[in-house]
């Protein structure tokens, strides 16, 4: 019998999950994939926006701002890539400008510190690779960048080892009630009891909350298409670089990476198909004619790969965070479209506070350890380097050679809580694969190395999902 039950393992759910974890609570996540952080949180912007645009008094606002202030703390604690670059919202024409000064009006009313409004020459000053057409920009000191699927990751990792714990491959099928106790049917037909159910299911919040409780809200994708540039493109901005948001969104945007890289996209599409990641020539050529108005100092032949993710819409205008009116002990927190990562964190914070409310009895533990560390080899000064490879000759061979990721990193992704069990969640977890080549050389190396550690046969190595097999059997 648990008290909490958070269903869904990407940023939403994992923020709630650690957040609960502080308490003297028996709680579990469940993720129907084989990895956390394979929604959205793991195909995204990256971007922890500071809280300009959100409409004063939404929960938006509220915790946008909130949870951009937590985050640089919670980065360090959790040994996470993080970087407070700022942003520029940029302005071409008197309507824009125009724009800038309701956003810089409203930023104000939502508590956002430092935004300033620049002229066209403070403009350029900050990002000389700006289009001569640029009039100014809201420049905003308070944004900032992070790695979205390592934070992810780094909160179930820091939840289990305060003693909650982690499921994956552990979808929930039917959700049920008797007097004051949830019963949970899992895919393999486990059953979980529990008091509290939090559904935090990103694109499918709907269909886990039309279990149990009376239709109250949908949820429809949207996908966004990227480019991720070469590092040999990371320098062309500093900043991350806005368009005027429109009703679809914040537009095309051109952002630095925490890891040198350069990221350019979203465009913006509604599907029907809550699966649908494909990305389309026409959505590429899209993203690359409207950064154009950016800057025409891209180099897209120095594209290193395309990708698309979902944001979940929902018909509400505002985040979703509140109990059914029926079904009492059954929170929602859901609709999670842009700012979701950024507000995370408050939004965990918010939710632990509404279980409290309405009923749940928690008293926060003495021994909850908020830090996690993570070996990231080559930022090592040179004497830890070589009394880590005294201690472990595996931290001495570099596997991935774009990334310089080193064997001992790799195994540590295997052995760590809730550890890497497919390529693509070794790569989500120390980078190799991430560089230029996309793991063609060092993807092999990758699959023998899970392969020893898991005890497993070569073939029997996924790429990120079950049965999503990359060898079938030797040749010579």
């Amino acid at each position: 019998m648990y008290d909490v039950v958070v269903i869904g393992a990407g940023v939403i759910g994992a923020s709630i999950f650690r957040e609960l974890t502080k308490y003297n609570l028996k709680v579990v996540v469940l993720e129907k994939e084989i990895d956390v952080a394979m929604g959205t949180s793991r195909a995204n912007s990256a971007i922890i926006h500071a809280g300009y645009d959100p409409e004063e008094g939404t929960l938006m606002a509220k915790y946008n701002v909130w949870g951009s202030e937590l985050f640089e703390e919670l980065c360090k604690d959790l040994s996470v890539p993080y970087k407070k670059n700022g942003s520029l919202v940029l302005g071409f024409n008197d309507e824009d400008m125009i724009t800038l000064e309701a956003l810089y009006k409203n930023g104000n009313k939502n508590g956002v510190k430092g935004l300033a409004l620049l002229s066209r020459e403070e403009t350029i000053k900050k990002e000389p690779n700006l289009s001569e057409k640029v009039r100014g920009a809201l420049f905003a000191p308070t944004g900032a960048i992070v790695g979205p699927f390592e934070y992810t990751i780094a909160l179930i990792e820091n939840g289990v080892m305060n003693g909650g714990e982690a499921r994956t491959s552990s979808e929930v099928i039917a959700i049920d009630k008797k007097e004051d106790v949830f019963t949970l049917t899992l895919k393999d037909k486990t059953k979980l009891e529990c008091s509290y159910v939090i559904n935090a299911a990103g694109v499918y919040a709907d269909k886990v909350h039309n279990m149990i409780c009376e239709e109250t809200y949908r949820i429809m994708p949207r996908r966004g298409q990227y480019y991720v540039m070469d590092k040999s493109q990371g320098d062309i901005a500093a900043h991350t670089l806005f368009q005027c948001p429109s009703k679809k969104g914040k537009g095309v945007l051109v952002t630095p990476t925490v890891h040198g890289n350069l990221l350019v996209g979203p465009n913006s599409e509604d599907i029907e198909d809550k699966e649908d990641l494909s990305v389309t020539n026409e959505g590429l050529d899209a993203i690359k004619d409207a950064a154009k108005r950016t800057t025409d100092k891209i180099n897209y032949r120095e594209t290193i790969r395309s990708f698309s993710g979902l944001r979940a819409l929902s018909d509400r205008e505002d985040f979703i965070i509140e109990e059914d009116k029926k079904v009492k002990g059954f929170i929602d927190a859901a609709g999670m479209k842009s700012p979701g990562l950024s507000a995370a964190p408050a939004i965990a914070l918010g939710v632990v506070d509404l279980l409290q409310k309405k009923g749940l009895k928690a008293c926060l533990k003495a021994t909850f350890n908020p830090k996690r560390e993570q070996i990231r080899f080559m930022e090592l000064p040179q004497e830890e380097k070589q009394a880590l490879i005294k201690k472990d000759h595996r931290y001495g061979r570099i596997i991935c050679r774009c990334e310089n990721v080193t064997e001992g990193e790799i195994v540590d992704s295997i052995k760590r809580p809730v550890g890497a069990t497919t390529v693509d969640a070794v790569k989500r977890r120390c980078r190799p694969g991430m560089g230029r080549c996309q793991g063609g050389f060092c993807g092999p190396r990758v699959q023998e190395i899970l392969a020893r550690e898991l005890h497993l046969e070569l073939q029997d190595i996924v790429l990120d999902r079950d049965h999503a097999y990359i060898l079938t059997g030797k040749t010579k």
